[in-house]
């Protein structure tokens, strides 16, 4: 919220006629009465005819601030306040009602950055303001949420990238495929064709299990031969034991 209502005092003395400071409280009284009714474009053409007769009216400037404020005039609201805070130098607590009246005007404009340094100039001369402590908490959240969106679109960006040239490779390398290449003579063709293994006929694969079997009962000869034998030699020795005894 924009503060307000601040300004009802009696202004100090000022080098003007009392005629003419008669005038300002009177533009200033009726701006106020129409501000109240919401009638703010009516009640920003009191203050700025009282601005006019004393540029250096605190309360009308502030007050005009916020008329231009609730039109949504941002950029208009925020030269009154600012011309505001350089003249207010005795208040800091109604000074800080100025920053935090700036910071609200540049945050409607999405200058967060600036709208944060306004609000913490507002707590350095009012250390006890929670609406301005509470207003920058939530620029300082959205600065934040800003800088994180920030993050996450330039991953998806470089994700993106990435993903546009892994289907680029692909397309890079068929145009090379389909390039018109030139015709080799038909021996050269053949040369270049890879060899299939040859397959064994039938006759040559009875061939081969003959020959197995063949080599199979020459084993079994052989070991029967060689069994026999030791049977033999056994024999022999059996017969000499006898002759012994």
């Amino acid at each position: 919220m924009i503060k307000q209502g601040l300004f009802f005092l009696i202004m100090a003395c000022m080098p003007l006629s009392m005629m003419a400071q008669k005038e300002v409280r009177k533009n200033i009284r009726k701006g106020n009465k129409v501000y109240q009714q919401q009638k703010f474009s009516e009640a920003a053409g009191f203050y700025e005819q009282a601005v006019k007769e004393n540029p250096a009216s605190r309360e009308a400037l502030f007050n005009l601030g916020n008329t231009l404020y609730r039109q949504k005039e941002w950029v208009k609201a925020a030269e009154q306040y600012r011309h505001f805070v350089t003249l207010e130098q005795e208040n800091p607590v109604e000074a800080a009602a100025g920053w935090h009246n700036i910071g609200n005007t540049l945050l409607q404009k999405k200058e967060l950055q600036q709208s944060m340094e306004a609000y913490k100039m507002a707590l350095r001369l009012n250390p006890q303001d929670n609406e301005t402590r509470y207003n920058l908490a939530v620029v300082q959240k959205m600065i934040q949420d800003q800088k994180n969106k920030q993050n996450q679109d330039q991953n998806q960006d470089q994700n993106q990238q990435q993903q546009d040239q892994q289907q680029q490779q692909p397309q890079q390398q068929q145009p090379q495929q389909q390039q018109p290449q030139q015709q080799q003579p038909q021996q050269d063709q053949r040369a270049e064709q890879p060899k299939q293994p040859e397959q064994m006929s039938r006759d040559n694969a009875r061939q081969l299990l003959q020959a197995i079997e063949q080599d199979e009962q020459q084993t079994q000869q052989k070991v029967q031969q060689i069994k026999a034998e030791e049977r033999e030699q056994k024999a022999e020795e059996n017969k000499r034991n006898n002759r012994n005894w």
